[in-house]
């Protein structure tokens, strides 16, 4: 959010922040504007919760956007006590309003703590900053409708000078409109940036999350925040086992995943991966049969793997992309999101009409997808059903949306008998970081993974 036209100081009359022209009481939340102050003194002094503070900064609240002077005064001293590298809290505020002789102007110790005390989580201190600064967004607009009223009806002046307030009023308006963002950034800002990107890349200190297969990496550089990969296949060939063993992959090498799955359940999935990495054949665990050098697998995976893996499992009870990108930026707050994977798109629900068709459907779904990757800087990997003629099911829009698209294809599959039997074709159709091809890597689906060949 921009920054926003507030009211001058000057113009308000009395404590409760009322502008003298306001005849009704003017837009504003209480309770929003105290739990800000809440959040940002519960997670101003370091450690996981940090991040929720920075969160709140960073949409541009000022202490002019609050309606009451006294959130004012607090988050002027927040600010101070910020700037100066100390931690924030409501023992180090205090001490900061009592240095500015404040403290008991807003209320004491004890106001602090009640701020404190009626925040429901820190964690959506930013969606609380936002509400205070869409609420002083509308009291400038009133505001600024009111001088050009009071303008107007005093006769004062001529047509040219009414012109130019009315400009003026309006532009403050405009450039204050929450959402607008300032002009985009010229290339003599970005070349410093983007030179030392390009060093990273080359010396190999960047590059995106491995989808776990030697020739995908080479020719993709992995997975990069921001983009998406379609992975398209048949029914039964494996898609969903690729989809999986690829945010495996990207977990084992640091990579925050989420997993939403609308065909398997959270029991599955485990099975699956506990037969990828442990290498116990999947029909051990799933018809009951389990050896005891299966068992000594699983529980070694425990403690070596699973404890520490950096994988969430997103069965939603729904099936909405609504469900999905809730859950979706809730991992994002918790902990952090670099990939996400969607299996699979046709399943997504979104709400229909009459004049919406399947294709637009499944479109808006992929479009929606790409959005919340760019929104959260992560990856996102969208599994996509293939017609038997071997084309996207419903949605042409899916491959537009993609990065890079990849068709899991089995000569085995309607061959039993064929030369190439275990061996699985992954054909880059659409890839923006480098040539389309086709890789072959082996399927070994008693164990749900596949492989490169050279590990066969």
């Amino acid at each position: 959010m921009s920054t926003l036209h507030t009211p001058r100081r000057d113009a308000l009359d009395s404590d409760d922040g009322q502008p003298a022209g306001f005849t009704r009481t003017p837009p504003q939340d209480l309770d929003a504007e105290q739990s800000v102050i809440g959040s940002l003194l519960l997670s101003g002094s370091g450690g996981a919760s940090y991040r929720f503070f920075a969160e709140i900064l960073d949409t541009g609240i000022r202490a002019e956007e609050y309606y009451r002077p006294v959130h004012q005064t607090i988050h002027r001293a927040i600010c101070e006590v910020h700037a100066a590298r100390e931690p924030v809290d409501p023992v180090t505020v205090a001490d900061k309003l009592t240095e500015r002789g404040e403290l008991t102007r807003v209320g004491g110790r004890a106001y602090l703590h009640a701020c404190v005390q009626a925040v429901p989580t820190a964690a959506n201190g930013s969606h609380y900053a936002e509400i205070v600064r869409a609420k002083a967004y509308r009291r400038a607009v009133i505001e600024s409708a009111q001088r050009i009223l009071d303008f107007a009806y005093s006769e004062a002046g001529d047509e040219d000078e009414v012109r130019d307030l009315v400009e003026q009023q309006l532009t403050e308006i405009i450039a204050g409109t929450p959402g607008l963002h300032e002009a985009p950034p010229a290339v003599s800002d970005l070349y410093l940036p983007f030179v030392a990107d390009l060093e990273d890349i080359q010396d190999g200190r960047k590059a995106g999350l491995p989808y776990g297969f030697d020739d995908l990496d080479s020719l993709t550089s992995g997975m990069r925040p921001g983009n998406m990969t379609v992975v398209a296949a048949q029914s039964g060939v494996g898609k969903s086992t690729f989809a999986l063993n690829a945010a495996v992959a990207a977990a084992k090498a640091g990579g925050k995943v989420m997993f939403s799955s609308l065909e398997m359940s959270a029991t599955e999935l485990m099975q699956k991966i506990a037969a990828a990495e442990g290498k116990i054949p999947l029909h051990h665990m799933t018809h009951g049969n389990l050896t005891p050098e299966g068992w000594e697998s699983v529980r070694r995976l425990g403690a070596e793997l699973f404890q520490t893996l950096p994988l969430r499992v997103y069965r939603p009870d729904g099936a909405s992309l609504s469900d999905i990108t809730s859950a979706a930026r809730s991992c994002a707050r918790a902990d952090g999101l670099d990939v996400l994977v969607v299996d699979y798109l046709q399943l997504v629900e979104v709400t229909q009409s009459r004049t919406i068709t399947r294709e637009q459907a499944v479109a808006s779904v992929s479009r929606g997808l790409k959005n919340l990757s760019v929104q959260l800087d992560c990856h996102v990997i969208a599994l996509s059903q293939l017609n038997d003629d071997g084309l996207m099911r419903e949605s042409r829009a899916i491959k537009n949306d993609a990065s890079l698209v990849i068709k899991v294809e089995r000569p085995d599959a309607d061959d039993k008998e064929s030369a190439r039997a275990g061996e699985v074709d992954l054909v880059i159709e659409k890839n923006r970081f480098g040539p389309t091809c086709t890789l072959t890597v082996a399927a070994q689906l008693h164990y749900s993974r596949f492989v490169d060949m050279a590990q066969t």
